[in-house]
């Protein structure tokens, strides 16, 4: 169990690198786009991620 969540969250870093290692430029505004989000907006794409995720594992277990 333990390794798995190890190689889930190397996983998910290097996911989460491509975009700012590709497209710095591009990253950078929309990070500044979600900065001028409500917090209702964040909350709301929070749980849309969440409930995306969570329906994938599902689907591919």
């Amino acid at each position: 169990m333990r390794q798995e969540l190890g190689i889930a969250l190397s996983l998910l870093l290097v996911l989460e690198g491509i975009l700012p290692f590709l497209y710095p430029g591009r990253w950078r505004a929309a990070m500044l786009a979600l900065a001028e989000l409500s917090e209702r907006q964040l909350r709301l794409i929070g749980l849309a991620s969440m409930l995306l995720g969570t329906a994938l594992l599902y689907w591919l277990h």
